[in-house]
């Protein structure tokens, strides 16, 4: 690594105007469109990726990260504040999050969430610079068999985040699998549970209507419920925010958190195919598991929302890594950043380190202003955004109604899609109710169809013999982890029911 043209780099792009301003537009757009459900980070790069054609390469490029790091953490603000991930990549954010918030910390669960973000995107950042070419032939490696067994992985995630009942968290993991099958089969084009004139679930039940009626719609039907019965209170911000950052005792207290979630974030987001939506889901279960108090995760605690939000962002950093090193997008965003490259000329690739090597170098410092640029944005906004929790709870329910079926609509400008979202809400409010969770429907939704096509794949690679799959030692490494999660995450489950019913015991020999 030329150590000096890396220096040189990184002050040509944070000494040069326009590439500040463009990169904070960016991110300041990023936590706006990130904020409203449905208006994922993925759109709001597409939606600006025109402004950007008149541009040289690296201010366009840094306004393009800007939204992207922007994004991903502004959707925890919605997500912590209203129960609606305003991004796939927040919906375990919410976990931790919305808790935090009806216990009356809306700034600190903002405040934590902002900080983790940026720091693991710097970790994500970081690990770009310096080993990106050896992660990205890592990921090189993986085939379906790996994909396969990655999704494995990240499906023994589901009794970590299964809540009070391993039963219920299964029944719903089940359900969440069914909805996967509706559809037109991923390898042969067979329709499953419809016939071909139902256009509208051709590809299945599309993903963000469902997320956004699980959580957001379902909230508001429970909160007008709770408004017939008048047993509704009225949250007001009380928190007063001296600092917009955490204070020390809480960095200490979330430091291993985030260092392992940026690295988490960072590992899944180099494989392509894979993103945040699975990474922040592993990085819950690894940091629960990891808990001497694991009973207090999902209650809102500042170490669920820093998991959750340092591999959200972690994951940019790694998702650039195929792009630059193999010009392979690591998600959907990258994707569009390809596009951005080609369009000027430039095909990122294993010669990208050899023919442009200074504007590598020039990504690598854009990524990392665009990651302070987002705490800039975040620090600016963590005071207004925690009193919408004071706005009247009769205003504030037909406001989130209004924008989430927009964001619902916005996806594929489909009504059905509203129909989906108005359905899966009320599904989300009887769970609800009847304390099904909802984390391990989304969890399935996300990885159901990663499974299946790559078993397939595997299985008409290897035709028809499975046991193949242990000549991969990634493979086996992923399933040996997926095991003892499960094991280890049963164990848990059943210490935290102990303490619970020795707790209950307890207080009902005082009374």
């Amino acid at each position: 690594m030329d150590f000096n043209l890396l220096i040189s780099s990184y002050s040509a792009v944070f000494t040069n105007v326009q590439v500040l301003l463009m990169t904070l537009l960016g991110a300041f757009g990023g936590v706006l469109l990130g904020a409203i459900p449905g208006m994922t980070a993925t759109m709001g790069v597409a939606l600006l990726i025109p402004f950007s054609f008149g541009m040289d390469l690296i201010p366009s490029i840094g306004l393009l990260l800007g939204i992207y790091c922007g994004g991903m953490y502004g959707g925890s603000i919605s997500a912590i504040l209203i129960h609606a991930p305003g991004t796939p990549s927040a919906a375990a954010t919410l976990l931790d999050g919305f808790p935090m918030t009806q216990k009356g910390e809306a700034g600190r669960a903002l405040s934590i969430a902002m900080f983790s973000s940026f720091c693991g995107g710097v970790i994500g950042a970081l690990v770009m610079t310096f080993l990106s070419p050896l992660i990205a032939d890592m990921a090189m490696n993986f085939g379906p068999g790996e994909m396969f067994m990655l999704a494995v992985f990240g499906l023994s995630v589901i009794i970590a985040i299964s809540g009070k009942s391993i039963i219920k968290g299964m029944m719903s993991a089940f359900f969440g699998m069914l909805l996967c099958t509706v559809g037109l089969d991923p390898t042969n084009g067979i329709p499953r549970f419809i016939t071909y004139s139902q256009t509208s679930l051709l590809e299945g039940f599309q993903f963000i209507p469902t997320l956004i009626g699980l959580f957001a719609i379902a909230e508001v039907i429970a909160g007008v419920e709770r408004i017939i019965k008048g047993s509704e209170k009225q949250e007001t911000s009380h928190e007063k925010i001296t600092n917009v950052l955490p204070d020390l005792a809480t960095i200490k207290k979330i430091w291993p958190n985030i260092l392992s979630g940026g690295l988490i974030g960072t590992f899944i987001g180099a494989i392509p195919g894979a993103g945040g939506d699975i990474a922040v889901f592993v990085s819950y279960g690894a940091s629960k598991s990891a808990s001497k108090h694991p009973e207090l995760y999902g209650t809102g605690i500042p170490q669920g929302v820093a998991a959750t939000e340092s591999a959200n962002n972690g994951c940019s950093g790694g998702a650039m890594i195929p792009l630059l090193s193999l010009g392979v997008p690591g998600d959907a965003v990258t994707a569009i950043l390809l596009g951005a490259f080609i369009m000027k000329g430039i095909q990122p690739g294993p010669m990208m380190y050899i023919s442009e090597l200074p504007t590598v170098y020039s990504v690598f410092a854009a990524l990392m202003l665009a990651n302070l640029c987002m705490l800039i944005v975040g620090c600016g906004g963590v005071r207004f955004f925690a009193k919408i929790v004071s706005v009247e709870k009769k205003m504030l329910y037909p406001i989130i109604l209004v924008v989430s079926l927009l964001g619902a609509y916005s996806i594929n400008k489909n009504v059905f899609d509203v129909g989906v979202c108005v359905a899966f809400g009320v599904i989300g409010w009887l769970m609800n109710k009847y304390e099904f969770p909802l984390s391990p429907i989304l969890l399935t939704l996300i990885l159901g169809p990663m499974c299946e096509k790559n078993f397939v794949r595997f299985m008409n690679i290897q035709k028809g013999n499975f046991f193949a799959i242990t000549t991969s030692p990634i493979a086996m490494g992923f399933l040996l982890v997926a095991v003892a999660v499960i094991l280890f995450s049963i164990y848990n489950q059943n210490k935290i029911n102990k303490r619970q019913a020795a707790a209950k015991a307890a207080e009902n020999a005082q009374e």
